[in-house]
């Protein structure tokens, strides 16, 4: 990330104005400042600004793409802006909650569009025989059923991705389609839109970039 001369921007601490008074009117040393004055101003107005260099609402978008390596977001180049401003933001967020049901049902919504109802499968078990072996087959089953509120195409292949590259190892999950439920909160209408406040997705709702690869699972 470089910041180069920007044609036309005034910089708000003029070097002229800081000479000693004998200079005032000195047209030579004022030109030459107002050269330097120049180069200087895009440099200055960065750290006039430097607070609204960290706001990922409010950084530049060469900046944007450094602020997501320093929290190991991966962001993709064809993301709609709005987009990656927003996966930026709850980066920290999402980290936290790796691997669980927010977090999954958080990033299914925020990347491509889609809500998730996650059933557990899991259960408890015990036995009075000690070093006796340990129940169930190797692996929980965990069933998530996925759909799009306004009731458009769900990128199977993009949830089934998403789930792989952030479920805990010893769960064994299966991606499954449904229809919109009738008492979904957030059922979009033809009329209405996005409830308020929801994460920010593109307008078609189409998958605005590739997640990471992992391996499918059946339906």
């Amino acid at each position: 990330m470089t910041r180069g001369p920007a044609p036309g921007l005034l910089s708000r601490h003029r070097m002229g104005e800081q000479l000693p008074s004998m200079y005032a009117d000195d047209s030579l040393a004022q030109r030459l400042t107002q050269g330097l004055d120049e180069v200087l101003a895009p440099v200055l107005g960065v750290l006039d600004n430097l607070p609204a260099y960290f706001d990922p609402a409010l950084a530049p978008p060469d900046f944007l793409e450094w602020l997501a390596s320093w929290l190991a977001v991966e962001i993709e180049p064809d993301w709609p802006e709005p987009l990656r401003r927003a996966v930026v933001a709850r980066a920290v967020a999402l980290h936290g909650s790796r691997g669980t049901r927010r977090g999954l049902t958080e990033r299914l919504w925020l990347l491509l569009g889609v809500r998730a109802a996650i059933i557990d499968g899991g259960g408890a078990a015990w036995s009075t025989t000690p070093g006796a072996a340990l129940p169930g087959t190797g692996g929980r089953h965990v069933l998530i059923r996925v759909w799009r509120p306004d009731g458009g195409p769900v990128p199977v292949q993009r949830v089934r991705s998403m789930v792989e590259s952030v479920r805990p190892a010893h769960l064994v999950c299966t991606v499954e389609v449904v229809s919109p439920p009738v008492e979904d909160p957030h059922r979009e209408t033809a009329s209405a839109g996005p409830p308020e406040g929801e994460a920010i997705r593109d307008a078609g709702g189409t998958p605005p970039g590739e997640p990471m690869s992992g391996a499918s699972n059946e339906e």
